[in-house]
C-alpha cells in the first residue's frame, strides 16, 4: 500500500523513535540466524531480545506500516502485562501461560467453504509468508501500547480459505484445554473464546495475523502461535492462540458479547465520542507512560477503515 498523502495518525516526529536506532535493532536481529521460517521460542516470560529465538532472516518491515505516531512499547513492559483470561484475569499471567504447549499446533478451517481442510502453523506461513508492522493497540480497560508485529494480512488465509459467495463473516476460535488453563474450568465464562468479523473488515488491509513480536516467535502470554490484531478495533476483538477459522453467512457473537452485550458489542471499534457504560473512552493511559493522552477515532486508522462503515453508524460504536 503506497499512501500519497500523509496519514491522519502520523504525530510530529518528535514523538516517534528514531529510525536509525530502529532499523538497527532489526538489522542485528536479522543476521543472528540462518535458515528460514520460525525456530522454536525459549520459555522464558518476558525474555530480553536474543539470538535464541528470531525469525532468521527477520521479515522486512512493510513501510506502509513502519510508523504508529508512537515510540515501540519496550518488550519488557507488553511482556507482562497481558489479558488472556484462559490464564487467569489478573494482567500478570505471563508464567502461567508458559503452560501452553504450541508445538505441532493445526488450524481448522471450515464452514462456508468450498473445501475444509487443516493446516499446521508452519505449512501455513510457508503459503502466506511473513512481514512486519509497527501498530498501536488500544485496550477498551482504557490503556494501550505499541508493538512491532510479525505476521501476514488476514486477507491472506481468506483467500487460502476460498469461503463460498454466501459467506459473510470470518469466525476464530481458541483452544481449549482445561488442563493447562484453568479459567477455562469456569462455567460462568462461554468458552471457548470466540470473535468473528465482517469479511470486508478481514480483507482490509490492516487486519492481521500475527505470529511473533519483537523479532521473535510469538511469546505464549501474546497468544501464540497464531493471533489476531485488528488495530481499529477494542483489544478484546483481537482473538489469540487460534485452532479455528470457519465462515457462516450469520453474525457471530463473540465472547465478551456473550457475557454482556451492552457493554462489549460486534464492531468494538475504537472511538472516544461513546464511552464504555462504566468509564470514558475519551483518553487512554499508555503503557510506558504516566500521562494519558487523547484517543483518537479508530484508534488513529480512520484513513483506512472508515469507508467500511459509510452509512452504518453502529459500526463507529462500541456496543451495539
Amino acid at each position: 500500500m503506497i499512501y500519497h498523502r500523509r496519514p491522519s495518525w502520523i504525530m510530529k516526529e518528535n514523538t516517534v523513535t528514531d529510525e536509525a536506532v530502529f532499523l538497527n535493532r532489526r538489522q542485528i536481529m536479522a543476521g543472528m540466524g540462518a535458515g528460514a521460517g520460525l525456530a522454536l521460542l525459549g520459555t522464558g516470560a518476558g525474555a530480553a531480545m536474543t539470538p535464541e529465538s528470531p525469525f532468521s532472516p527477520r521479515p522486512g518491515l512493510n513501510g506502509a506500516f513502519a510508523n504508529a505516531g508512537r515510540a515501540v512499547t519496550a518488550e519488557s513492559i507488553t511482556s507482562k502485562y497481558n489479558n488472556f483470561y484462559e490464564f487467569g484475569s489478573s494482567k500478570r499471567i505471563s508464567k502461567e501461560a508458559q503452560k501452553l504447549n504450541t508445538d505441532d499446533w493445526v488450524i481448522e478451517v471450515g464452514g462456508m467453504v468450498n473445501k475444509p481442510f487443516r493446516i499446521g502453523i508452519e505449512d501455513l506461513l510457508k503459503k502466506t509468508g511473513t512481514e512486519e508492522r509497527i501498530y498501536r493497540h488500544r485496550c477498551v480497560e482504557a490503556w494501550s501500547m505499541v508493538v512491532p508485529w510479525i505476521g501476514f494480512p488476514m486477507r491472506k488465509l481468506v483467500d487460502l480459505a476460498q469461503p463460498t459467495s454466501g459467506a459473510k463473516y470470518i469466525v476464530f476460535e481458541t483452544f481449549m484445554d482445561t488442563k493447562v488453563a484453568k479459567e477455562q474450568k469456569a462455567s460462568w465464562y462461554p468458552w471457548p473464546y470466540r470473535e468473528g468479523y465482517t469479511l470486508a473488515e478481514a480483507q482490509n488491509d490492516l487486519a492481521f495475523m500475527v505470529v511473533g513480536a519483537y523479532g521473535k516467535v510469538l511469546h505464549k502470554q501474546f497468544g501464540a502461535p497464531l493471533r489476531v490484531h485488528m488495530p481499529w478495533k477494542y483489544g478484546f476483538k483481537s482473538i489469540k492462540s487460534i485452532v479455528k477459522v470457519s465462515f457462516t453467512n450469520k453474525r457471530p457473537k463473540g465472547f465478551w458479547e456473550s457475557l454482556q452485550n451492552k457493554e462489549y458489542g460486534f464492531w468494538a471499534n475504537v472511538n472516544p465520542e461513546y464511552d464504555h457504560p462504566r468509564w470514558s473512552q475519551a483518553t487512554e493511559k499508555p503503557l510506558d507512560s504516566d500521562e494519558r493522552v487523547p484517543t483518537l477515532l479508530y484508534n488513529g486508522y480512520a484513513e483506512q477503515v472508515a469507508g467500511l462503515y459509510a452509512g452504518n453508524d453502529q459500526g463507529r460504536i462500541n456496543w451495539f
